[in-house]
């Protein structure tokens, strides 16, 4: 593919940090550097670290590892975790393309860059509608136009994705990308099918768009199989992917991956260079010497374990939504993550109804006019189980609807 059609101006005019791109000739034997400008390990007061986990086993962290992780090190991240990550995205993926690796300061920080990449003053994005409220905030404070796509209980709709770009006005530029979260979609909870997945797959490549998969809860899948990933699907290079630490070992640790055309993640790794330079390296550390000790096969066993939690915690949900909130309310039960989204019956202005009645009963509920791509009132608010215990979960439901009948009646 011919990526240069897709990079803004200002990403074109980035270039690699001087001082950065001297960092891989550190390690070639014989190497005296008087170049980077490191300060001195000597100088750290750390000398060693060690893991407990929660199952009393003890980690004791390599010693060369530890010392080289308190420095500066690589834009793509930690070497044995680039490379683990990488093992990973080959066995669960398979992609069919060449692809690179980078890490970023969770995923988020992963996914602005990408989009930074492709943004020019009035460029259009394509986003579901409704779509996650981190980048949706990001995006409204960028110079492009959102173009909403229709969402349902099974994810994106491709025939309006469809509509939407063979109605293009001809004298406008196409859209570079579209944002999707396609597992667990945050707010909706909902998730595209694998049908769905090709359709959308086949459209980008129909009209040559970008896929910005940004995939957290794609570990977080109540059913046995996890649905495959657009990157597992990419044949020409068009997906860049994003995987998240946050949800599966811990949102602390400020790790998020992506995976794509050694182009477009060249570019982030680019823009990285001349912000925060790279993730954390104590971070990183702590990440690898878990992985490292679980190897793929414990790393699945974990996430399996995390999922099941997760569905307990869903089941329990649903069965308080159900028994407080029929008739007054609808929803999609979420086959994988953190939330369900609510719309409320007979309720035009769900914000209003959350910000001065419902946190009045000690109730909260993230109101869905926070998750849409243009602004208006929503009766939508998007509810999540992921911490709320189960005795919490059905007062909290009990309370919300006694607001909503309040409201309506």
């Amino acid at each position: 593919m011919d990526y240069s059609k897709f990079i803004s101006q200002e990403s074109k005019n980035r270039n690699p940090s001087a001082i950065r791109a001297l960092l891989p000739y550190l390690n070639k034997p014989g190497m005296i550097s008087l170049g980077a400008g490191s300060p001195n390990p000597e100088t750290f007061p750390y000398a060693s670290m060690q893991l407990t986990l929660k199952n009393g086993d003890i980690i004791h962290v390599d010693a060369a590892d530890f010392q080289k992780c308190l420095n500066y090190d690589l834009t793509s991240g930690f070497s044995p975790l680039n490379q683990w990550i990488r093992g990973l995205q080959q066995q669960e993926h398979k992609p069919h393309v060449e692809y690179s690796v980078s890490l970023g300061v969770g995923s988020q920080d992963l996914i602005t860059k990408a989009l930074q990449m492709v943004i020019e003053p009035g460029t259009p994005i394509l986003v579901e509608n409704p779509t996650y409220t981190g980048i949706l905030s990001f995006l409204k404070s960028q110079p492009c136009e959102l173009i909403g796509v229709n969402t349902d209980g099974s994810g994106l709709v491709p025939e309006h994705l469809d509509q939407v770009l063979a109605n293009w006005p001809e004298d406008r530029p196409m859209p570079p990308a579209l944002y999707t979260v396609p597992v667990g979609g945050n707010p909706t909870g909902a998730s595209s099918t694998l049908e769905r997945k090709k359709q959308v797959y086949a459209i980008c490549h129909k009209y040559d768009i970008l896929i910005f998969e940004d995939d957290p809860y794609y570990y977080l899948q109540f059913q046995p199989y996890r649905t495959p990933s657009y990157l597992s699907m990419d044949s020409d290079g068009r997906v860049l992917r994003f995987d998240s630490l946050s949800k599966i070992l811990s949102a602390g640790l400020r790790l998020g991956v992506v995976t794509g055309p050694k182009a477009l993640v060249d570019r982030i790794d680019l823009h990285t260079m001349s912000t925060n330079l790279q993730p954390s390296g104590v971070s990183q550390l702590m990440a690898y010497e878990l992985l490292n000790k679980w190897g793929y096969e414990g790393f699945l066993d974990h996430v399996k374990t995390v999922a099941s939690f997760y569905e307990g915690k869903a089941k329990v949900f649903l069965e308080c939504l159900k028994r407080h909130l029929t008739g007054i309310a609808e929803w999609t039960e979420p086959d994988s993550g953190m939330f369900c989204w609510l719309r409320l019956v007979g309720v035009t202005d769900a914000e209003k109804l959350i910000l001065e009645k419902a946190i009045a009963k000690n109730v909260l509920a993230v109101p869905g006019a926070a998750f849409l791509p243009n602004d208006g009132p929503s009766p939508f608010v998007r509810l999540s189980y992921s911490n709320v215990t189960t005795e919490n979960m059905d007062e909290a439901i009990r309370r919300l609807a006694e607001v909503i009948k309040e409201e309506i009646e």
